[in-house]
């Protein structure tokens, strides 16, 4: 990995997308720490620091994870990309439903040129409701639980509109951002930044692991506690173990071997050769975690507006942080979505129909619906392993609890692991991709 981003370096062209994603990515992250108007920033700082140190903070890192800690200090880019990837996920499902989007979808390039922008103006409409949700928490004090400070200097109309506005507009520029990347710098745009975000975060969390054991004072001095930095160094050999086995299962597939036969096009003879149908053993990716986790949180987001309700108070003891029953209901829903978010993105009809209309077929399975029986059965024998895999992996912060004592030391689990070793391996590969189309040397030198 280290030997494509040298070589890309010495390539004029691929250093300037790297340039380029990188002068992106810093005017992202200086937008996520801009406060937005008529925010009070010493206020919603302490508060945030009592939020996310005491027992609710398994609820703020769930609010964070895609903001980089930007939506906890209200800034112009609060939002981050979460909701163009929630609207992305929409239409995607929603392709399957309306048969006009399907029709798009079978376009080509105008089409899905059409689906991005009902995209667009989706995401404005969601960023318009989030942002609202989240300015009215601040203003009455939902945002943070336990903490009676104001968060804005004024709550007029005015300036509440004024916030929203702001808060929309940073994230039509995010996605403006995530375009550009894509269209003229590395990797796909709104994947690196959601990397970025999720980056953010590590350094402080893993330095917070070998700091959270406190001090001792020893002839005058005052050093770091051994306990603290053995948990670091426990952490980042379990941290590293994980990465491990993520990239094994993500790149893991299973190669379905086709053939295609012979056949008269005009004058010509083509077919012939032989190929593969590559299923990964996680062909749903992220997506289940992210799910899961959108419906874990609604319930909890209600709940902050009338904390006194019995149903509220029984949320916010079970259905968050490292709770038994939030455990159990994110593992019942990735294992639910995994199959369900597989069984609209892969067709096996119709990938059975193109192969027969091309004149391929498997091996030893005959042509047409024993094809597509075949790739069903499958994809149902894959997708087992791949949901559990991602369950286990978006409950390792409930297994550092068990045996760290608080899930908030460990950085390394659920949604923000898969995302950053996934993202990591797409860019990389896109890397070498390009760099041998242009140090491709052919059969003779």
């Amino acid at each position: 990995m280290l030997s494509a981003f040298v070589h890309a370096f010495r390539t004029p062209d691929l250093r300037r997308k790297i340039l380029f994603t990188l002068a992106i990515l810093a005017v992202f992250r200086i937008g996520s720490v801009i406060p937005a108007p008529n925010v009070n920033l010493q206020n919603i700082n302490q508060c945030r620091i009592e939020a996310t140190t005491g027992d609710a903070a398994g609820i703020y890192s769930m609010i964070n994870l895609f903001s980089g800690g930007a939506l906890l200090q209200l800034a112009i880019f609060a939002l981050g990309i979460m909701p163009y990837i929630t609207s992305s996920i929409i239409l995607q499902l929603l392709t399957v439903v309306i048969p006009r989007l399907e029709a798009l979808k079978k376009e080509g390039g105008a089409g899905q040129q059409k689906i991005t922008q009902y995209t667009r103006y989706l995401t404005i409409v969601l960023a318009v409701m989030q942002s609202t949700a989240f300015v009215t928490m601040a203003i009455t004090g939902q945002l943070f639980r336990g903490c009676d400070l104001p968060l804005v200097y004024d709550t007029s109309l005015f300036p509440i509109i004024t916030m929203v506005l702001t808060m929309t507009a940073g994230t039509g520029i995010v996605m403006w951002l995530g375009e550009l990347v894509t269209e003229r710098g590395v990797g796909n745009g709104m994947s690196v930044m959601i990397f970025t975000q999720i980056a953010a975060a590590f350094p402080a969390q893993v330095w917070g692991i070998a700091m959270s054991r406190g001090t001792i004072e020893w002839n005058g001095l005052t050093l770091p506690n051994a306990n603290g930095w053995l948990t670091f160094a426990a952490v980042i050999a379990v941290g590293a173990l994980v990465m491990l086995g993520v990239i094994f299962v993500e790149q893991a597939q299973r190669r379905i071997p086709v053939q295609y036969a012979k056949r008269m096009v005009g004058r010509r003879l083509v077919g012939g050769s032989t190929t593969y149908i590559p299923m990964k053993v996680n062909q749903a990716g992220v997506i289940p975690v992210i799910f899961a986790s959108s419906i874990l949180y609604l319930p909890v987001m209600i709940a902050q507006f009338a904390p006194d309700n019995p149903v509220a108070a029984w949320i916010n003891v079970n259905m968050a942080g490292s709770s038994v029953w939030h455990n159990l209901l994110m593992f019942l829903l990735i294992v639910a979505f995994a199959y369900f978010y597989v069984a609209i993105t892969f067709n096996p009809e119709e990938v059975a129909d193109n192969m027969k209309k091309y004149g391929g077929f498997i091996p030893g399975i005959r042509a047409g619906k024993p094809t597509e029986k075949y790739l069903a059965y499958v994809l149902s024998r894959l997708t087992a392993p791949g949901s559990l895999y991602l369950g286990l992996i978006a409950l390792l912060p409930a297994f550092a609890f068990l045996f760290m004592g608080t899930s908030q030391q460990f950085p390394f689990g659920g949604t923000s692991i898969l995302i950053v070793v996934g993202v990591g391996l797409d860019t990389v590969k896109q890397i070498q991709s390009q760099l041998q189309q242009r140090n491709y040397e052919g059969f003779l030198r």
